[in-house]
């Protein structure tokens, strides 16, 4: 009776998505979640201080020239590359009024002025910013962490992060478990799911994606306050010509910009009264 319950109230987010954004959808989507301990894939041998004014570096490193343990490659150093993080008063009043504070990657940075004016219009909320290109969910943890006893949390946490842990799939349930940790019983975590499918390494890249969403979906049944935003989900129920929602596999085009923010805003107005 749970899973037709929460069957049924998927659908019903996903027509309320269809409306919001002018997309018609109609499937079902189904949680399947297998051994997480296993590999899918065996490879073969803010308000920020400053809007972005350009496309931001790509932050899922592109193939390199061995696979990987994974077969998506290895991730580059992301301390270097390009961030948007608010600055400390902004973090402040954000926390004051109880807004969104917000740890992503290259695909938030580039997305998040469009998030910004969303959320703000549907729920009035405010957004902190902590993007950093190239991050996986581990340093984004640590920058939490900072953040929580720098400024404390208000009641919604947004981790838009998870496309550089293709590269180290097994390393997610920890870092979850860790963000929990941190946020305590309290606050409500929305967390978007993975979709990376790069033209080089489609294969490995949508079983690795795939690995992490499973460990997202396990954890947020173990967390009552941990909520996903499905956007993973969406895809997989809406396949399309390549490059209608993905411009390089990774990074939203327009239209699926506007999607993916969609589910997010709905999912931080669900979690606001939580």
């Amino acid at each position: 009776m749970r899973n037709s319950v929460g069957a049924t109230r998927r659908t019903v987010l996903i027509g309320a998505i269809a409306a919001a954004v002018g997309t018609s959808l109609g499937c079902e989507l189904e949680d399947s979640d297998p051994d997480l301990t296993q590999p899918p894939f065996q490879p073969p041998t803010n308000l920020p201080t400053q809007q972005p004014t350009q496309a931001p570096t790509t932050s899922v490193t592109q193939p390199a020239a061995v696979s990987g343990p994974y077969g998506s490659g290895v991730l580059a150093p992301w301390q270097t590359k390009r961030r948007v993080i608010s600055d400390p008063r902004h973090i402040r009043l954000v926390t004051a009024a109880n807004g969104v504070v917000m740890f992503g990657d290259s695909l938030a940075i580039q997305d998040t002025p469009a998030l910004t004016q969303r959320l703000k219009a549907r729920t009035g909320d405010l957004l902190a910013t902590h993007n950093w290109a190239g991050h996986p969910s581990g340093p984004a943890a640590d920058a939490l962490e900072i953040w929580a006893r720098t400024y404390g949390l208000p009641h919604r946490i947004l981790m838009a992060v998870g496309s550089n842990d293709i590269f180290d799939p097994p390393a997610v349930a920890g870092n979850v478990a860790r963000v929990m940790e941190i946020v305590g019983r309290r606050r409500t975590v929305v967390w978007v799911t993975v979709a990376v499918e790069r033209p080089k390494t489609v294969a490995p890249d949508r079983a690795n994606s795939a690995w992490v969403n499973r460990q997202l979906r396990a954890a947020e049944r173990k967390h009552p306050n941990l909520k996903l935003a499905r956007w993973a989900e969406f895809l997989a129920a809406n396949p399309g010509p390549p490059k209608r929602y993905l411009r390089d596999g990774a990074h939203t085009t327009p239209a699926g910009q506007k999607i993916r923010n969609e589910l997010i805003v709905q999912a931080l107005a669900a979690a606001k009264n939580d």
